[in-house]
C-alpha cells in the first residue's frame, strides 16, 4: 500500500526559484513604473531595440563571469581586455590589412590569452583575485594606450558592424543572436558539463572538491580563459556597435557585468549559480540604465542608483546564503525571525533612498538657466 505524498506548500516549490524571481520582480517594477511615467517614450520599439542592443554586450561577460564568481574569483580586468583585444583587431585590419574574417578569431584568441595569464597568477603565483585581476586591468589598459597613442580607429568592414548593431530584417539585432546564444551555452556548460559541476563544487568547498580529485587551480584557469575570450568577443561587439575603439573605451564593463552576475542570484562568497539569474540581471540593469535616461536623470544619478541596486541584492543574497547554512527552515521561515524583519526593513530603507535619489536627481536634471 503506496503512502500518499502531501503537496509542498506554494512558499516551499517558490524558494529554488527565489535567485530569478528578485530580477524578475525589479523588471516588473519598472515595466510598470515606465509605463506610467514615460509610457511612449520607453516602450516605442526603437528604444526596446537599444535595450536590447546594450544588453546583448554585457551577455557574454556576463556568462563567463559567472562561472569565475562561482569558483569564488572575481575578474576586475575584462574591461581593459576587452579594449586591448579591439584595438589589436583594428591595427590588424587598418595597419596590416588582416581579414576582418581573421582579425576578429585572433582579437577573440587573445583575449583567452590575456584571460590564461590572469589565472595563471592568480594559481601559481597565489595572487588573490581581486588585486591579481586589478593589477592586469592596468596593464592591460597601459598596453591598450601605448598600441593607440590616443587615436580613435573608426571605419571598419561591414561584417563587423553587423556583429556590433546589425539586424536580420524583419528579426531580432544580430547581436543578441549572439549574446543569448552564449548565455544558452553557458546554461548548457553549467547544468550538463563535468566543468559546471566542478564549478559549483569548487566554489562549495574548494579543499573538498581537491580531495575528491578535482584539479582546482586547472579549473580556475580554464573559467579565467573563458572570461578572456568572452570579453574580447564584447570588445569586437562593442568596435561594431561603435564603427570606432579607442584605449579608453569600456571602463565600466567590469563593474556593471559583476553587478549583473550578483544582482542575478550568483554567489559572490560562490557554491550558488544561475545562469538564467545573470541573464535576467544583465537585462534588469540595462533596462534600470534606459529608464533613467528615458526620464532625462544625469549619468552620476544612474551611477548612483546601480550602487544601491547591487548593494541591496548582495546584502539580500548573502543573508540567504547565512539562512542556508543556519538551517533556519527556508528563506520564509527565515523572514519571520527577527534577523529576518530587521533585513526586510533595511531592504525597505535602501529602497526608500533610492526612490528619494531618484526624486533630486528628477529635480535637478534640468539644463542650467545661462547665467549673464
Amino acid at each position: 500500500m503506496t503512502t500518499a505524498v502531501a503537496p509542498k506548500p506554494m512558499t516551499e516549490r517558490l524558494e529554488p526559484y527565489i535567485a530569478i524571481i528578485g530580477p524578475l520582480v525589479m523588471i516588473l517594477a519598472i515595466l510598470v513604473f515606465m509605463g506610467v511615467a514615460e509610457p511612449a517614450r520607453y516602450f516605442r520599439a526603437s528604444n526596446i531595440n537599444l535595450i536590447l542592443l546594450d544588453a546583448a554586450l554585457y551577455m557574454p561577460m556576463a556568462m563567463a563571469m559567472t562561472f569565475v564568481i562561482t569558483q569564488r574569483g572575481i575578474d576586475l580586468s575584462i574591461g581593459s581586455i576587452a579594449a586591448l583585444s579591439g584595438i589589436m583587431m583594428a591595427f590588424l585590419i587598418k595597419q596590416y590589412g588582416f581579414s576582418v574574417y581573421v582579425a576578429v578569431p585572433i582579437a577573440i584568441l587573445m583575449g583567452a590569452v590575456m584571460g590564461l595569464i590572469n589565472g595563471l597568477i592568480i594559481t601559481r603565483l597565489n595572487v588573490p583575485d581581486l588585486i591579481g585581476t586589478l593589477a592586469m586591468d592596468l596593464v592591460y589598459r597601459g598596453f591598450a594606450l601605448v598600441l593607440a597613442k590616443g587615436l580613435v580607429l573608426a571605419r571598419f568592414p561591414d561584417f563587423l558592424t553587423d556583429i556590433g548593431r546589425g539586424q536580420i530584417p524583419g528579426f531580432v539585432p544580430i547581436p543578441v543572436l549572439i549574446g543569448v546564444a552564449t548565455m544558452i551555452g553557458g546554461f548548457i556548460l553549467l547544468r550538463r558539463t563535468y566543468f559546471g559541476r566542478y564549478t559549483v563544487a569548487i566554489g562549495s568547498n574548494p579543499e573538498a572538491a581537491e580531495l575528491t580529485g578535482i584539479s582546482v587551480s586547472r579549473h580556475k584557469v580554464f573559467a579565467y580563459v573563458l572570461c578572456g575570450a568572452a570579453a574580447a568577443l564584447a570588445g569586437v561587439m562593442l568596435t561594431g556597435k561603435l564603427n570606432a575603439i579607442q584605449a579608453t573605451s569600456a571602463p565600466y564593463f567590469n563593474l556593471h557585468v559583476i553587478a549583473a552576475v550578483v544582482v542575478g542570484g550568483t554567489s559572490l562568497f560562490g557554491g550558488r549559480a544561475s545562469m538564467i539569474g545573470s541573464f535576467a540581471g544583465v537585462l534588469l540593469l540595462s533596462m534600470m540604465i534606459n529608464a533613467l535616461v528615458t526620464l532625462r536623470i544625469e549619468f552620476f544619478w544612474q551611477s548612483v542608483a546601480s550602487g544601491v541596486v547591487i548593494v541591496s541584492s548582495v546584502a539580500l543574497y548573502t543573508w540567504m546564503q547565512k539562512k542556508d547554512r543556519d538551517g533556519a527552515g527556508g528563506l520564509f521561515a527565515g523572514l519571520a525571525t527577527p534577523d529576518g524583519q530587521k533585513m526586510l526593513r533595511f531592504s525597505a530603507a535602501l529602497i526608500g533612498m533610492l526612490i528619494a535619489l531618484l526624486a533630486i536627481g528628477l529635480l535637478f536634471s534640468g539644463n542650467p538657466n545661462p547665467s549673464g
